[in-house]
Protein backbone atom coordinates (compact mmCIF):
# COMPACT_ATOMS: atom_id res chain seq x y z
CA UNK A 1 0.00 0.00 0.00
CA UNK A 2 2.93 2.27 1.12
CA UNK A 3 4.46 1.39 -2.08
CA UNK A 4 1.85 2.42 -4.10
CA UNK A 5 0.93 5.73 -2.81
CA UNK A 6 4.55 6.30 -3.22
CA UNK A 7 4.41 6.16 -6.89
CA UNK A 8 1.62 8.36 -6.87
CA UNK A 9 3.09 10.52 -5.58
CA UNK A 10 6.10 10.41 -7.90
CA UNK A 11 4.21 10.11 -10.75
CA UNK A 12 2.30 13.34 -9.25
CA UNK A 13 5.11 15.35 -9.13
CA UNK A 14 6.63 14.24 -12.41
CA UNK A 15 3.28 15.47 -14.11
CA UNK A 16 2.87 18.63 -12.35
CA UNK A 17 7.23 19.32 -12.97
CA UNK A 18 6.08 19.49 -17.13
CA UNK A 19 2.84 21.12 -16.71
CA UNK A 20 5.01 24.04 -15.10
CA UNK A 21 7.68 24.00 -18.00
CA UNK A 22 4.61 23.92 -21.13
CA UNK A 23 3.28 27.15 -18.66
CA UNK A 24 6.32 28.93 -18.45
CA UNK A 25 7.05 28.35 -22.40
CA UNK A 26 3.10 29.81 -23.19
CA UNK A 27 3.66 32.90 -20.77
CA UNK A 28 7.40 33.42 -22.17
CA UNK A 29 6.27 33.53 -25.96
CA UNK A 30 2.95 35.59 -24.45
CA UNK A 31 5.13 38.00 -22.94
CA UNK A 32 7.51 38.28 -25.98
CA UNK A 33 4.60 39.02 -28.03
CA UNK A 34 3.32 42.03 -25.78
CA UNK A 35 6.31 43.36 -25.46
CA UNK A 36 6.93 43.25 -28.97
CA UNK A 37 3.49 45.01 -29.34
CA UNK A 38 4.39 47.60 -26.89
CA UNK A 39 7.23 48.89 -28.84
CA UNK A 40 5.19 49.16 -31.88
CA UNK A 41 3.13 50.86 -30.27
CA UNK A 42 5.38 53.22 -28.45
CA UNK A 43 6.84 53.97 -31.48
CA UNK A 44 3.76 55.01 -32.91
CA UNK A 45 2.61 56.89 -30.55
CA UNK A 46 5.81 58.81 -30.43
CA UNK A 47 5.34 59.35 -34.33
CA UNK A 48 1.87 60.55 -33.87
CA UNK A 49 2.88 63.40 -30.85
CA UNK A 50 5.48 64.55 -33.31
CA UNK A 51 2.79 64.79 -36.29
CA UNK A 52 0.74 66.42 -33.80
CA UNK A 53 3.12 68.65 -32.73
CA UNK A 54 4.38 69.60 -36.06
CA UNK A 55 0.80 70.43 -36.86
CA UNK A 56 -0.31 72.52 -33.79
CA UNK A 57 2.88 74.83 -34.02
CA UNK A 58 1.77 75.18 -37.59
CA UNK A 59 -1.63 76.32 -36.85
CA UNK A 60 -0.40 78.52 -34.05
CA UNK A 61 1.87 80.05 -36.55
CA UNK A 62 -1.01 80.55 -38.84
CA UNK A 63 -3.40 81.45 -35.55
CA UNK A 64 -0.72 84.36 -34.98
CA UNK A 65 -0.56 85.67 -38.32
CA UNK A 66 -4.64 85.61 -38.50
CA UNK A 67 -4.86 87.56 -35.21
CA UNK A 68 -2.46 90.20 -36.47
CA UNK A 69 -4.36 90.41 -39.59
CA UNK A 70 -7.39 90.69 -37.60
CA UNK A 71 -5.74 93.82 -34.94
CA UNK A 72 -4.90 95.66 -38.42
CA UNK A 73 -8.32 95.37 -39.82
CA UNK A 74 -9.78 96.51 -36.51
CA UNK A 75 -6.90 99.08 -35.96
CA UNK A 76 -8.12 99.98 -39.47
CA UNK A 77 -11.84 100.12 -38.93
CA UNK A 78 -11.77 102.06 -36.28
CA UNK A 79 -9.53 104.71 -37.79
CA UNK A 80 -12.21 104.89 -40.75
CA UNK A 81 -14.96 105.03 -38.05
CA UNK A 82 -12.84 108.11 -36.66
CA UNK A 83 -12.06 109.81 -39.94
CA UNK A 84 -15.89 109.57 -40.62
CA UNK A 85 -16.66 110.65 -37.09
CA UNK A 86 -14.43 113.76 -37.97
CA UNK A 87 -15.79 114.38 -41.64
CA UNK A 88 -19.32 114.47 -39.83
CA UNK A 89 -18.41 116.79 -37.28
CA UNK A 90 -16.79 119.00 -39.77
CA UNK A 91 -19.71 118.90 -42.32
CA UNK A 92 -21.92 119.84 -39.29
CA UNK A 93 -19.54 122.67 -38.41
CA UNK A 94 -19.76 124.03 -41.86
CA UNK A 95 -23.51 123.34 -42.00
CA UNK A 96 -23.73 125.60 -38.77
CA UNK A 97 -21.14 128.01 -40.17
CA UNK A 98 -23.14 128.70 -42.49
CA UNK A 99 -26.02 128.83 -41.22
CA UNK A 100 -24.69 131.30 -38.98
CA UNK A 101 -22.95 133.52 -41.61
CA UNK A 102 -26.12 133.23 -43.40
CA UNK A 103 -28.33 134.35 -40.08
CA UNK A 104 -25.49 137.65 -39.81
CA UNK A 105 -25.87 138.33 -43.53
CA UNK A 106 -29.73 138.52 -42.76
CA UNK A 107 -29.42 140.85 -39.59
CA UNK A 108 -26.70 142.81 -40.86
CA UNK A 109 -28.26 143.57 -44.22
CA UNK A 110 -31.58 144.44 -42.03
CA UNK A 111 -29.89 146.53 -39.47
CA UNK A 112 -27.93 148.44 -42.48
CA UNK A 113 -30.80 149.39 -45.01
CA UNK A 114 -32.33 152.00 -42.20
CA UNK A 115 -29.05 153.75 -42.93
CA UNK A 116 -29.14 153.65 -46.93
CA UNK A 117 -26.49 151.02 -46.80
CA UNK A 118 -27.35 147.97 -49.17
CA UNK A 119 -24.97 144.94 -49.20
CA UNK A 120 -24.52 142.47 -52.17
CA UNK A 121 -24.20 138.38 -50.91
CA UNK A 122 -22.87 136.03 -52.81
CA UNK A 123 -23.98 132.79 -51.47
CA UNK A 124 -20.81 131.61 -52.77
CA UNK A 125 -18.43 133.84 -51.88
CA UNK A 126 -19.57 134.94 -48.31
CA UNK A 127 -15.61 136.43 -47.32
CA UNK A 128 -16.36 139.53 -49.44
CA UNK A 129 -19.83 140.12 -47.83
CA UNK A 130 -18.52 139.75 -44.89
CA UNK A 131 -15.61 142.38 -45.32
CA UNK A 132 -18.14 144.83 -46.71
CA UNK A 133 -20.70 144.61 -43.74
CA UNK A 134 -17.72 145.28 -41.13
CA UNK A 135 -16.39 147.99 -43.41
CA UNK A 136 -19.70 149.68 -43.47
CA UNK A 137 -20.52 148.77 -39.89
CA UNK A 138 -17.77 150.53 -38.80
CA UNK A 139 -18.30 153.69 -40.83
CA UNK A 140 -21.54 153.74 -39.13
CA UNK A 141 -20.41 153.67 -35.85
CA UNK A 142 -17.89 155.92 -36.14
CA UNK A 143 -20.61 158.25 -37.72
CA UNK A 144 -23.69 156.97 -34.94
CA UNK A 145 -21.25 157.76 -31.79
CA UNK A 146 -20.65 161.65 -32.71
CA UNK A 147 -22.70 164.35 -31.94
CA UNK A 148 -24.10 165.92 -35.41
CA UNK A 149 -26.46 168.49 -36.70
CA UNK A 150 -28.50 168.53 -39.41
CA UNK A 151 -31.45 169.84 -41.00
CA UNK A 152 -34.77 168.45 -40.35
CA UNK A 153 -38.23 168.54 -39.24
CA UNK A 154 -39.97 167.80 -36.24
CA UNK A 155 -43.35 168.20 -34.63
CA UNK A 156 -44.42 170.28 -31.41
CA UNK A 157 -47.34 169.95 -29.02
CA UNK A 158 -49.79 171.35 -31.14
CA UNK A 159 -49.30 169.11 -33.91
CA UNK A 160 -47.61 171.67 -36.42
CA UNK A 161 -44.19 170.31 -37.89
CA UNK A 162 -41.54 172.64 -37.79
CA UNK A 163 -38.17 172.97 -40.23
CA UNK A 164 -35.28 173.59 -37.99
CA UNK A 165 -31.65 171.98 -37.00
CA UNK A 166 -31.70 168.28 -35.28
CA UNK A 167 -28.87 167.93 -33.28
CA UNK A 168 -27.99 164.01 -32.92
CA UNK A 169 -26.23 162.86 -29.70
CA UNK A 170 -25.09 159.23 -31.18
CA UNK A 171 -28.29 157.13 -31.95
CA UNK A 172 -29.60 157.68 -28.74
CA UNK A 173 -31.25 160.94 -28.07
CA UNK A 174 -31.88 164.00 -30.32
CA UNK A 175 -32.85 167.55 -29.37
CA UNK A 176 -34.47 169.98 -31.72
CA UNK A 177 -33.98 173.79 -32.59
CA UNK A 178 -36.02 176.37 -34.01
CA UNK A 179 -36.83 179.67 -33.89
CA UNK A 180 -40.61 178.30 -32.75
CA UNK A 181 -39.46 175.94 -30.08
CA UNK A 182 -36.39 173.54 -29.15
CA UNK A 183 -35.54 171.03 -26.69
CA UNK A 184 -35.17 167.16 -26.82
CA UNK A 185 -36.85 164.75 -29.12
CA UNK A 186 -38.67 161.35 -28.87
CA UNK A 187 -39.70 159.23 -31.25
CA UNK A 188 -43.42 160.34 -33.03
CA UNK A 189 -43.43 156.75 -34.67
CA UNK A 190 -42.69 155.98 -38.20
CA UNK A 191 -39.61 157.88 -37.96
CA UNK A 192 -40.75 161.06 -36.92
CA UNK A 193 -39.80 163.27 -34.24
CA UNK A 194 -41.48 165.58 -31.64
CA UNK A 195 -40.80 167.81 -29.01
CA UNK A 196 -40.70 166.43 -25.67
CA UNK A 197 -42.84 168.72 -22.57
CA UNK A 198 -39.29 169.01 -21.00
CA UNK A 199 -38.68 172.48 -20.63
CA UNK A 200 -35.48 171.76 -19.06
CA UNK A 201 -34.11 170.30 -22.24
CA UNK A 202 -34.67 173.64 -24.27
CA UNK A 203 -30.97 175.03 -22.35
CA UNK A 204 -29.30 171.79 -23.66
CA UNK A 205 -30.33 171.85 -26.71
CA UNK A 206 -28.47 175.46 -27.13
CA UNK A 207 -25.87 174.47 -25.51
CA UNK A 208 -25.31 171.26 -27.78
CA UNK A 209 -25.81 173.85 -30.80
CA UNK A 210 -22.97 175.71 -29.61
CA UNK A 211 -20.53 172.40 -28.54
CA UNK A 212 -20.44 173.76 -24.91
CA UNK A 213 -20.54 170.19 -22.75
CA UNK A 214 -19.48 171.70 -19.86
CA UNK A 215 -23.14 170.96 -18.18
CA UNK A 216 -24.85 168.19 -17.39
CA UNK A 217 -27.30 167.33 -19.91
CA UNK A 218 -30.77 166.73 -19.88
CA UNK A 219 -31.14 164.33 -22.28
CA UNK A 220 -33.76 161.76 -23.37
CA UNK A 221 -32.68 158.47 -24.23
CA UNK A 222 -34.85 156.21 -26.37
CA UNK A 223 -34.52 152.69 -27.84
CA UNK A 224 -35.54 153.09 -31.16
CA UNK A 225 -37.30 155.52 -33.50
CA UNK A 226 -40.74 153.19 -34.72
CA UNK A 227 -42.71 153.17 -31.16
CA UNK A 228 -43.95 156.62 -30.42
CA UNK A 229 -43.49 157.81 -27.08
CA UNK A 230 -46.21 159.76 -24.97
CA UNK A 231 -45.71 163.06 -23.29
CA UNK A 232 -45.78 162.61 -19.50
CA UNK A 233 -48.72 164.10 -18.47
CA UNK A 234 -49.36 165.04 -14.45
CA UNK A 235 -52.07 163.37 -13.59
CA UNK A 236 -55.15 164.96 -11.56
CA UNK A 237 -57.10 163.93 -8.40
CA UNK A 238 -60.13 163.06 -10.67
CA UNK A 239 -57.01 160.91 -12.65
CA UNK A 240 -55.95 158.82 -9.80
CA UNK A 241 -59.60 157.88 -9.00
CA UNK A 242 -60.85 157.13 -12.27
CA UNK A 243 -57.86 154.96 -12.80
CA UNK A 244 -59.41 152.81 -9.75
CA UNK A 245 -62.00 152.38 -11.95
CA UNK A 246 -65.74 152.02 -10.29
CA UNK A 247 -64.25 150.47 -6.83
CA UNK A 248 -62.11 153.35 -6.77
CA UNK A 249 -64.92 155.57 -7.09
CA UNK A 250 -67.09 153.46 -4.61
CA UNK A 251 -64.01 154.21 -1.63
CA UNK A 252 -64.18 157.67 -2.54
CA UNK A 253 -68.09 158.22 -1.91
CA UNK A 254 -67.67 156.08 1.14
CA UNK A 255 -65.07 158.47 2.30
CA UNK A 256 -67.08 161.41 1.68
CA UNK A 257 -69.71 160.09 3.28
CA UNK A 258 -67.64 159.14 6.43
CA UNK A 259 -66.59 162.75 6.29
CA UNK A 260 -69.58 164.22 6.13
CA UNK A 261 -70.71 161.72 9.27
CA UNK A 262 -68.11 163.07 11.15
CA UNK A 263 -68.82 166.14 10.63
CA UNK A 264 -72.28 165.97 11.51
CA UNK A 265 -71.41 164.04 14.60
CA UNK A 266 -68.96 166.79 15.75
CA UNK A 267 -71.29 169.56 15.41
CA UNK A 268 -74.04 167.61 17.55
CA UNK A 269 -71.02 166.73 20.00
CA UNK A 270 -69.95 170.18 19.76
CA UNK A 271 -73.21 171.72 21.07
CA UNK A 272 -73.36 168.65 23.78
CA UNK A 273 -70.28 169.58 25.42
CA UNK A 274 -70.25 172.96 25.27
CA UNK A 275 -73.87 173.14 26.89
CA UNK A 276 -73.58 170.97 29.40
CA UNK A 277 -71.03 172.84 32.09
CA UNK A 278 -72.77 175.86 31.89
CA UNK A 279 -76.20 174.58 32.02
CA UNK A 280 -75.03 172.20 34.98
CA UNK A 281 -73.97 174.88 37.50
CA UNK A 282 -77.26 177.24 36.26
CA UNK A 283 -79.42 174.74 36.89
CA UNK A 284 -77.27 173.99 40.59
CA UNK A 285 -77.67 177.64 41.47
CA UNK A 286 -81.71 178.35 40.86
CA UNK A 287 -81.43 174.69 42.64
CA UNK A 288 -79.91 176.48 45.96
CA UNK A 289 -81.27 179.53 45.34
CA UNK A 290 -84.98 178.37 45.24
CA UNK A 291 -86.46 175.06 44.85
CA UNK A 292 -86.99 172.23 42.48
CA UNK A 293 -89.82 173.67 41.41
CA UNK A 294 -87.86 176.62 39.90
CA UNK A 295 -85.06 174.44 39.05
CA UNK A 296 -87.45 172.66 36.71
CA UNK A 297 -88.90 175.99 35.04
CA UNK A 298 -85.44 176.83 34.05
CA UNK A 299 -84.92 173.84 32.34
CA UNK A 300 -88.69 173.51 30.82
CA UNK A 301 -87.62 175.61 27.58
CA UNK A 302 -83.88 173.76 27.50
CA UNK A 303 -83.03 171.18 24.69
CA UNK A 304 -80.24 168.70 24.64
CA UNK A 305 -79.17 165.52 26.39
CA UNK A 306 -77.80 167.10 29.11
CA UNK A 307 -81.38 169.37 29.63
CA UNK A 308 -83.07 165.77 29.65
CA UNK A 309 -81.05 164.12 32.25
CA UNK A 310 -80.65 166.91 34.87
CA UNK A 311 -84.94 167.31 34.56
CA UNK A 312 -84.68 163.35 35.12
CA UNK A 313 -82.21 163.84 38.31
CA UNK A 314 -84.54 166.79 39.35
CA UNK A 315 -88.22 164.93 39.16
CA UNK A 316 -86.57 162.40 41.68
CA UNK A 317 -84.65 163.94 44.16
CA UNK A 318 -86.89 163.18 46.83
CA UNK A 319 -86.52 159.43 46.61
CA UNK A 320 -83.41 157.59 47.94
CA UNK A 321 -79.88 157.91 46.68
CA UNK A 322 -79.88 154.70 45.29
CA UNK A 323 -83.15 154.94 43.12
CA UNK A 324 -82.00 158.31 41.94
CA UNK A 325 -78.66 156.89 40.92
CA UNK A 326 -80.80 154.12 38.68
CA UNK A 327 -82.68 156.72 37.08
CA UNK A 328 -79.43 159.30 36.40
CA UNK A 329 -77.69 155.60 35.00
CA UNK A 330 -80.87 155.00 32.89
CA UNK A 331 -81.36 158.74 31.73
CA UNK A 332 -77.67 158.54 30.66
CA UNK A 333 -78.30 155.80 28.94
CA UNK A 334 -81.07 156.84 27.27
CA UNK A 335 -78.93 159.21 25.70
CA UNK A 336 -76.41 157.55 25.22
CA UNK A 337 -78.11 156.31 21.43
CA UNK A 338 -77.73 160.23 19.98
CA UNK A 339 -74.68 161.01 21.62
CA UNK A 340 -73.33 157.74 19.79
CA UNK A 341 -74.95 159.27 16.30
CA UNK A 342 -73.40 157.94 13.50
CA UNK A 343 -70.16 156.19 15.50
CA UNK A 344 -71.08 152.65 14.40
CA UNK A 345 -71.21 153.89 10.81
CA UNK A 346 -67.91 156.11 10.90
CA UNK A 347 -66.03 152.58 11.94
CA UNK A 348 -67.80 150.31 9.74
CA UNK A 349 -66.45 152.31 6.57
CA UNK A 350 -63.36 152.59 8.24
CA UNK A 351 -63.00 148.79 8.09
CA UNK A 352 -64.66 148.60 4.80
CA UNK A 353 -62.43 150.61 2.76
CA UNK A 354 -59.47 148.88 2.94
CA UNK A 355 -61.58 145.48 2.08
CA UNK A 356 -62.61 147.45 -0.99
CA UNK A 357 -59.07 147.90 -2.08
CA UNK A 358 -58.15 144.55 -1.71
CA UNK A 359 -61.25 143.48 -3.65
CA UNK A 360 -59.65 145.98 -5.98
CA UNK A 361 -56.42 144.62 -5.92
CA UNK A 362 -57.71 140.92 -6.73
CA UNK A 363 -60.31 142.47 -9.19
CA UNK A 364 -57.01 144.18 -10.89
CA UNK A 365 -54.81 141.65 -10.71
CA UNK A 366 -57.53 139.22 -12.68
CA UNK A 367 -57.79 141.65 -14.97
CA UNK A 368 -53.63 141.57 -15.62
CA UNK A 369 -53.60 138.15 -15.65
CA UNK A 370 -56.50 137.97 -18.21
CA UNK A 371 -54.44 140.25 -20.53
CA UNK A 372 -50.99 138.33 -20.56
CA UNK A 373 -53.19 135.37 -21.13
CA UNK A 374 -54.25 137.01 -23.84
CA UNK A 375 -51.56 139.13 -25.41
CA UNK A 376 -48.71 138.45 -23.20
CA UNK A 377 -46.18 140.50 -21.91
CA UNK A 378 -44.84 142.08 -25.11
CA UNK A 379 -46.45 145.86 -24.35
CA UNK A 380 -46.39 147.62 -20.83
CA UNK A 381 -49.62 149.67 -21.89
CA UNK A 382 -52.09 146.65 -22.06
CA UNK A 383 -50.58 146.03 -18.42
CA UNK A 384 -51.13 149.38 -16.83
CA UNK A 385 -54.99 149.41 -16.49
CA UNK A 386 -55.42 146.41 -14.72
CA UNK A 387 -51.97 147.38 -12.15
CA UNK A 388 -53.45 150.33 -11.76
CA UNK A 389 -56.48 149.22 -10.43
CA UNK A 390 -54.46 146.76 -8.51
CA UNK A 391 -52.73 149.52 -7.06
CA UNK A 392 -54.98 152.91 -6.59
CA UNK A 393 -57.72 150.97 -5.08
CA UNK A 394 -55.71 149.90 -2.29
CA UNK A 395 -54.07 153.53 -1.40
CA UNK A 396 -57.38 154.66 -1.64
CA UNK A 397 -58.68 152.24 0.46
CA UNK A 398 -55.92 153.50 3.27
CA UNK A 399 -56.13 156.86 2.59
CA UNK A 400 -59.99 156.88 3.40
CA UNK A 401 -59.69 153.93 6.69
CA UNK A 402 -56.58 155.64 8.40
CA UNK A 403 -58.14 159.42 8.51
CA UNK A 404 -62.03 157.90 9.48
CA UNK A 405 -60.86 155.44 11.57
CA UNK A 406 -58.77 158.09 13.92
CA UNK A 407 -61.81 160.91 13.80
CA UNK A 408 -64.27 157.64 15.05
CA UNK A 409 -62.40 156.48 18.08
CA UNK A 410 -61.58 160.32 18.39
CA UNK A 411 -65.13 161.00 18.31
CA UNK A 412 -66.48 157.78 20.11
CA UNK A 413 -63.75 158.72 23.28
CA UNK A 414 -65.51 162.41 22.74
CA UNK A 415 -68.73 161.19 23.61
CA UNK A 416 -67.91 159.17 26.28
CA UNK A 417 -66.37 162.22 28.10
CA UNK A 418 -69.74 163.94 27.44
CA UNK A 419 -71.26 161.27 29.12
CA UNK A 420 -69.14 161.37 32.01
CA UNK A 421 -69.93 165.00 32.53
CA UNK A 422 -73.42 164.22 32.29
CA UNK A 423 -73.40 162.00 35.35
CA UNK A 424 -70.94 164.00 36.82
CA UNK A 425 -73.66 167.08 36.70
CA UNK A 426 -76.38 164.98 37.94
CA UNK A 427 -74.83 163.37 40.86
CA UNK A 428 -72.92 166.80 41.74
CA UNK A 429 -76.58 168.05 41.56
CA UNK A 430 -78.18 165.37 44.12
CA UNK A 431 -74.66 165.78 46.35
CA UNK A 432 -75.89 169.51 46.78
CA UNK A 433 -79.40 169.21 47.37
CA UNK A 434 -78.62 166.80 50.03
CA UNK A 435 -76.15 168.89 52.16
CA UNK A 436 -79.35 171.94 51.99
CA UNK A 437 -81.76 169.05 53.10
Amino acid sequence: MKAIIAIFIALSITLFAATETELERAYAKEFAYLKAQKTMLTQRLQTIKESQNKNLSQIKTELSALQNIVLQKNAQSEKLSDDLFRAHQNSQLITDDTALIESVMMQSTSALKPYGIDVEVNPDNYQDALANIFENTNTLISRLSTLRSESGKFYVADGSEKEGTIIHVGNIANFGISPDASGALVPAGSGKFKVYNAPEATATASALLKNDLSKPLNIFIYENDAKEIDDVLEKTTFDIINSGGIIGWVIVVLGLVGLLLAILRSVFLISASSTAENLAKSTLTKLLEGNVESALEYLKDKKGSTARVLKATLRNLDRDREHIEDIVAESILHESGRLDSYGSAILVIAAVAPLLGLLGTVTGMIATFDIITEFGTGDPKLLSGGISIALVTTELGLIVAIPVLMVGNLLSGWAERVKDHMEHSALHLINEYNKQR
